[in-house]
């Protein structure tokens, strides 16, 4: 497996108390290192995306006013994003990563890839940056192949709706967005009946589930209609917005899997689609301890390792939700 990870993501600093702070990612470092497969991972330094690559996905004004912002030495992006001095090098180096990845994907040097980078992205819309996203990192990569002509699944299981990710493909056939996510809560978007508009009318997915749902609600999320889904699309390519806020222990969220549960769907997940077609983009999990056990066993079952330190779960609500939203999708 691939990392693409860099120490200048660390120098993005947003300060006084923020949950996205560079802790967060020697975290992510940490549970590589106790995954027990770290022989298995090779790491990389990442290569910052090109201004052409991120216009692709973001407007001229919020490129640009980022870029203002960064020679004015930072500041406040909205009421929960700031900028740093080092903020906008590790936003564009997160940008790129996905790009990188899928480079070494092509060439087979790797069977899969995982980003491990911030700041995250799937709530920077194409004019905005906001919860605490600068650049949309997974659509700027989606992006780039779409360019070549390649379609595109992106799964989304930030406990958070990707509200940016949604609206830069809202009318796209190219692109399917599936998102399972917690409701009600930040943003505000992701309802059932988000599915797109003109020829992408269908190709947004939105399962949004009540507090403490838990591992057999989003395996059931699975079975009926993320992998239908999915499969009825026939990507080339699979993007994974990996948030591991949806662990129990996560402060800003109610959600109710484990390291476990991340494990059994992060395998059920890359198994959608060949090898060397798949790869993951950190994006949120804001408890130190639960980041660091669920990407180690995340990573352990990818590369065929024994590392489980919690057992996935199950009693949890919402499997009306699913089978509301499976209804909706059925051929």
């Amino acid at each position: 497996m691939l990392v693409l990870t860099d120490e200048r993501f660390l120098e993005h600093v947003p300060g006084g108390g923020h949950p996205e702070r560079p802790d967060r990612l020697q975290a992510v470092w940490e549970g590589f290192d106790r995954s027990g497969v770290a022989e298995g991972l090779l790491r990389e330094p990442v290569i910052p995306a090109t201004d052409e690559l991120i216009k692709k996905v973001h407007s001229t004004a919020h490129f640009e006013g980022l870029a203002t912002l960064n020679k004015q030495g930072g500041g406040k992006v909205d009421a929960d994003t700031r900028m740093s001095p080092g903020s906008w090098d590790a936003a564009r180096l997160a940008a790129g990563a996905g790009i990188q990845a899928v480079a070494a994907l092509k060439e087979k040097r790797v069977t899969q890839a995982f980003c491990a980078i911030r700041p995250p992205g799937h709530h920077a819309t194409p004019t905005q940056s906001m919860g605490f996203c600068l650049l949309n990192n997974v659509a700027i990569t989606a992006a780039a192949l779409t360019a070549e002509g390649k379609r595109v699944a992106i799964v989304d299981i930030d406990a958070h709706h990707g509200n940016g990710t949604q609206d830069v493909f809202w009318d796209d056939d190219q692109v399917l967005y599936v998102s399972c996510h917690q409701w009600p809560l930040f943003p505000g978007t992701g309802a059932i009946n988000d599915t797109g508009a003109q020829k992408g009318q269908g190709f947004t997915v939105n399962v949004p589930l009540p507090p403490q749902a838990a591992g057999d609600t989003y395996r059931a999320a699975f079975d009926e209609v993320i992998t239908p889904a999915v499969e009825r699309f026939n990507p080339d390519w699979l993007l994974i917005s990996a948030g591991f806020d949806a662990h129990r222990d996560d402060p800003l969220t109610s959600l109710g899997l484990t390291s476990g549960d991340y494990a059994d769907l992060m395998t059920r997940l890359v198994a959608l689609v060949p090898a060397y077609r798949s790869l993951i983009f950190l994006e949120g999990g804001y408890d130190l301890a639960a980041l660091t056990e669920s990407t180690a066993a995340t990573v352990s079952a990818l590369l065929g390792g024994s590392y489980q330190p919690e057992k996935a779960t199950s009693a949890g609500p919402g499997l009306a939700v699913v089978q509301q939203v499976a209804e909706r999708f059925k051929p």
